[in-house]
């Protein structure tokens, strides 16, 4: 018997967009002759399944059922590919623990953890060989948090909402004067904001999962952008980065870099496929944390599936690991 697997997707927050992008190449890729999928969408107040002929069948919360044809279908398992709220911030995960339903990603605990990026930071800090950012974690937006950060931290900074993902509301800050401005535009996404020291460096991004008894730390992909910083416009628009997987490191970089990766993963306790970017310090090598994604882009040309092809590996096989291990 095929497994019914719920794909989910869709979302509260401006990430759904992405999601959907995702979730339409999860769904055609994905091994049908080992899985039968159903694509949920989940909107605040409006969750269904959607047929091939358009029909909008609801999903029954009580259980996540839908009524298809006069009959009930019920899941093994969720592939859930929703980004932000509620499938990255431990929501959902904890409803379907309730149900005793099985899922591809983080338990509610990590999820709910990794959402909030200064958080994330105190947890991993003490991880040997990796380095985070001086910072200050902000929670609310007034006049005395520019006498403060002038006083604690050195310019230039980065000003980012501290939960969520995609960069929106980020900025970066050369001079005094940018600085109110920029967390007026964090706040704005947020009511948590995280003032960081720039730190000078190399950008990576790298893919990590577990499966078949085993935790695999993918090639990291080097980001290359035109622009000062990694932001929404430069994920998400075509040929503003320039993205080189397998990256440009040393033997020693990568043996060290996926020493600390792994720990990352152990540590926060991650399930299914995560993803971390980092810098390598550009004078002294070091390893700077910036933050975990734990339920990365699955397009054609996410992160991830450059870097599952990159092992010779078919991305269909690594989602049909992703799907087994939540069996386990």
């Amino acid at each position: 018997m095929k497994k019914k697997i719920a794909l989910v997707t869709g979302g509260f927050s401006g990430e759904a967009v992405v999601s959907l992008k995702s979730a339409a190449i999860v769904e055609k890729t994905i091994d049908r002759s080992k899985f039968d999928v159903f694509k949920i969408l989940i909107y605040p107040g409006d969750w269904y399944h959607q047929t091939e002929s358009g029909q909008k069948v609801p999903v029954d919360m009580n259980d996540f059922s839908i009524l298809l044809n006069e009959e009930r279908v019920t899941f093994d398992g969720v592939f859930n590919i929703l980004h932000g709220s509620p499938g990255e911030d431990g929501k959902l995960a904890g409803y379907f623990d309730m149900l005793g339903l099985p899922y591809t990603t983080c338990d509610a605990l990590t999820s709910a953890i990794t959402m909030n990026k200064g958080y994330t930071k105190a947890i991993v800090q003490d991880i040997p060989e990796l380095y985070v950012a001086r910072s200050i974690q902000l929670f609310i937006n007034k006049e005395e948090n520019l006498e403060r950060i002038q006083k604690e931290l050195r310019l230039p900074l980065f000003v980012k909402p501290n939960n969520g993902g995609s960069s929106i509301g980020m900025s970066k800050v050369k001079t005094p004067s940018e600085l109110k401005e920029a967390l007026d535009k964090a706040f704005a996404e947020d009511d948590q904001v995280l003032v960081e020291e720039f730190v000078s460096g190399r950008e990576f991004s790298i893919g990590v999962y577990h499966a078949q008894g085993k935790t695999t730390v993918l090639p990291a992909t080097e980001i290359v952008s035109s622009k000062e910083f990694f932001d929404f416009e430069a994920k998400y628009s075509p040929g503003v980065t320039e993205e080189i997987t397998p990256g440009r490191m040393s033997e020693e970089e990568v043996g060290r870099v996926n020493r600390i990766i792994a720990q990352v993963y152990q540590k926060l306790n991650c399930k299914g496929a995560v993803r971390v970017d980092y810098f390598l310090e550009h004078d002294t090598g070091k390893f700077y944390f910036i933050e975990i994604n734990t339920v990365p882009g699955q397009t054609e040309t996410s992160l991830i599936s450059q870097q599952v092809r990159a092992i010779g590996m078919d991305v269909k096989d690594f989602y049909t690991e992703l799907i087994e291990e939540m069996f386990v």
